[in-house]
């Protein structure tokens, strides 16, 4: 059988509370009822809002669905108001942390070093670290894998342990459409052939974010481990209609609706 479809959700700071359980819900009903899922074709976690982990966790529990955190602190305890731990996070149900992305980067100003150190914090802390990467502006697919190896190479200079790499071109995060699959489908294969290559990461998996969003996993042809959503999984019709992409493993079922 092939590596299950990783489908990734981070929620940002669109919902409330209440609406991010609601969506919660609506999430465990599509992957409690949907082959993709029930046959362990595609997998899927969401990134909440700090205060709705522990809920939420409540929720998908019994869904299989994993959840994890938007964020997390460099070090594990200490004087750093604000800051969330990887072993509380741990301790509260996460299995993901999201590192690097272009937000953080240019928002609050996290370069390289912090987020290496965020990462590292991930792995130790027996978290799965979203790592995003990619180019600032449109360039060339191949230098854009050039580019991009090279950072995943220093961000994860001497650590060790399972990463999922999202690749997101900051240029495409937030336009009317995807990089195009010419372009999604050489960086990705790039960065699938440099972790293949490195034993201490063994496990990994390459996703694509950057509007991606129903339709798009047809047109890349199972080139991609999967996708990391945004916005375009708001409405958890759309998340089902990504998971339509996915063919069942085993028998055929029938395309689920979502309560």
């Amino acid at each position: 059988m092939n590596a299950p479809v990783l489908l990734g959700v981070s929620l940002k700071m669109y919902f409330g509370h209440h609406e991010t359980l609601n969506w919660s819900r609506r999430i465990v009903r599509l992957a409690d009822r949907h082959p993709a899922v029930t046959s362990g074709a595609a997998r899927l976690f969401v990134l909440p809002a700090f205060p709705a982990i522990v809920p939420v966790a409540g929720i998908l529990a019994r869904s299989g669905v994993a959840v994890g955190a938007q964020d997390i602190a460099t070090e594990d305890v200490g004087a750093y108001t604000g800051e969330v731990s990887g072993p509380l996070l741990k301790e509260i149900g996460c299995r993901y942390a999201e590192v690097g992305h272009a937000e953080r980067r240019r928002l609050y100003g996290e370069g390289d070093t912090v987020v290496a150190a965020k990462t590292a914090a991930a792995l130790r802390n027996g978290l799965t670290p979203v790592l995003c990467v990619g180019e600032l502006d449109p360039v060339e697919p191949q230098e854009a894998a050039r580019r991009t190896v090279a950072e995943a190479a220093r961000l994860l200079y001497g650590l060790e342990g399972p990463v999922v790499l999202a690749y997101e071109p900051q240029w495409a995060i937030g336009a009317p459409e995807p990089a195009s699959p010419e372009h999604i489908t050489t960086v990705c294969g790039a960065l699938g052939e440099w972790l293949n290559s490195r034993p201490q990461h063994a496990g990994s998996t390459v996703i694509y974010g950057g509007s991606a969003g129903p339709g798009l996993l047809s047109r890349l042809g199972g080139s991609v481990g999967g996708l990391f959503l945004g916005r375009f999984a708001h409405d958890p019709e759309a998340v089902a209609k990504i998971l339509d992409e996915i063919e069942p493993a085993g028998p055929a079922a029938s395309r689920t609706e979502v309560a």
